[in-house]
């Protein structure tokens, strides 16, 4: 069933229960249901249906929502991107046709009910993708791996009609319109502010049962978690200091890994490690990766690709398996899924391959590190030498003789940084990670902003 149809049932069902919170004001189900269906009557109108793509990039959190789903009302697939994009950065990003574009909100049209069958392997959505690359790509797919997997996570992380979600993010991120539209289908309340909130966090998590986040987020939910009861982390491996904080906090930690690609490949809802969401098979597949090997999956909530074929990490296979390259320890069925980072970014080192992620996770527990990227930079006789960005404030930033303690107690030799540098503030992507390749370039680049650190 479209997301829409979900959001006019509950609205018939609880009329006045909040529906969504967005820094413009607040709608009921029935007043988002009755906008949705208005908006969807106009995109009839205008010849939107069945079959066509509708670009949305729209700043306010509830207008965009209400577009969303006017187009799935409409049976229409929205692509949902950056309202500071062109005309012609979205030519360039989708070279596909595109029936229209919306980038103010949309008018409310009367009539009767918009009608309309919908199928499961329909084309209902479509985002971009970056991953740490911050090369943005669109990623197509079908109602059912977009909506099917729904009640597995209401179930895994007990979210249900009477929670009040707290999606605190830029919603052209898939993890975040994913939170965004998962919660109205369940019939719960959506707080988007669009982007981080900032000082007005505590405020929101004061009223909040439930919070989406990306892992360098979650120090700050649990600082102050009012109300909060479940964190769902996405995007990267969590440690264990952070769900002992949680635990410490009483708030319930429910982690997982995926990608825009895959979707849900593998969640850890007690501490335990990640096992494989429901649907999902995987296989770890070495003998490229010295002892680690890719991560290939094979579920029912993979997407289709890429819109009109772009070139990206997803690959195939003729058994139904895809994989974008990210690397994980030998694994076997009923086993924890260890992952180890991305095999693209693998630096080859003096004949050694170190995994950027392993890294870097030993420097983030470092006093005064905010976060850090390690990369490659070329080097005559060792091919690339390990080169680490650690993100600090100029007025705290942890001696270097520190860091190179840290990594001499938990790293091995080829591991360890030779190279340092510090910048107040990585790029990130939408979802929050920090952009690899941004950090790479900017440091080939010369970017005075990235400073040694002696």
């Amino acid at each position: 069933m479209p997301v829409a149809r979900h959001v006019l049932a509950h609205a018939a069902e609880r009329p006045s229960r909040l529906a969504v919170c967005g820094p413009g004001g607040e709608l009921t189900y029935a007043g988002l249901a009755e906008r949705i269906s208005g908006a969807a009557r106009h995109l009839r109108d205008r010849g939107v249906g069945p079959g066509s793509m509708v670009a949305v990039a729209l700043a306010d959190p509830v207008e965009l929502l209400t577009a969303v789903l006017a187009a799935d009302l409409a049976g229409a697939t929205p692509l949902v991107g950056d309202p500071a994009w062109d005309r012609r950065r979205w030519d360039h990003l989708t070279t596909a046709s595109l029936a229209a574009r919306i980038s103010a909100p949309l008018p409310q049209v009367a009539g009767p009910p918009v009608e309309g069958e919908a199928r499961p392997d329909d084309l209902a959505w479509a985002c971009f993708s970056s991953g740490s690359t911050g090369r943005p790509r669109a990623v197509i797919r079908t109602r059912a791996s977009w909506t099917g997997s729904y009640s597995h996570l209401d179930r895994l992380a007990g979210i249900g009609l009477d929670d009040v979600v707290l999606v605190p993010g830029p919603l052209v991120s898939s993890l975040y319109a994913f939170a965004a539209l998962h919660t109205l289908a369940t019939g719960a309340t959506a707080v988007v502010p669009g982007r981080w909130p900032g000082r007005s966090l505590a405020a929101h998590l004061d009223s909040a049962s439930v919070v989406h986040v990306v892992p360098h987020r979650l120090p700050d939910v649990l600082r102050r978690p009012g109300s909060l009861r479940v964190a769902v982390v996405g995007g990267a491996a969590l440690d264990a200091g952070a769900r002992a904080q949680a635990a410490a906090a009483g708030v319930r930690v429910v982690s997982y890994y995926g990608a825009t690609e895959l979707s849900f490949v593998a969640a850890d809802t007690d501490g335990s490690g990640l096992r494989p969401f429901p649907g999902v098979e995987i296989e770890v597949r070495t003998g490229a990766h010295g002892p680690l090997g890719e991560v290939w999956v094979r579920s029912p909530w993979l997407s289709q690709g890429y819109l009109a074929g772009a070139a990206g990490p997803l690959r195939r296979d003729a058994g139904g398996w895809v994989t974008v390259g990210d690397l994980a320890e030998p694994y076997r069925a009923g086993q924890v899924l260890r992952l180890r980072g991305r095999g693209d970014g693998a630096i080859q080192t003096g004949g050694a391959t170190v995994v950027p992620e392993d890294v870097e996770e030993v420097l983030r527990q470092v006093p005064g590190v905010g976060d850090v990227v390690v990369v490659g930079l070329p080097h005559p006789s060792l091919g690339s030498v390990v080169t680490a960005v650690v993100e600090a404030p100029p007025a705290r930033q942890p001696p270097r003789a520190l860091l190179e303690a840290t990594a001499r107690g938990a790293l091995d030799a080829a591991q360890r940084p030779r190279r340092w540098f510090v910048v107040p503030s990585l790029p990130r992507n939408p979802t929050g990670k920090p952009a690899r390749a941004q950090v790479a370039d900017r440091l080939a680049g010369g970017d005075p902003e990235i400073r040694r650190l002696v």
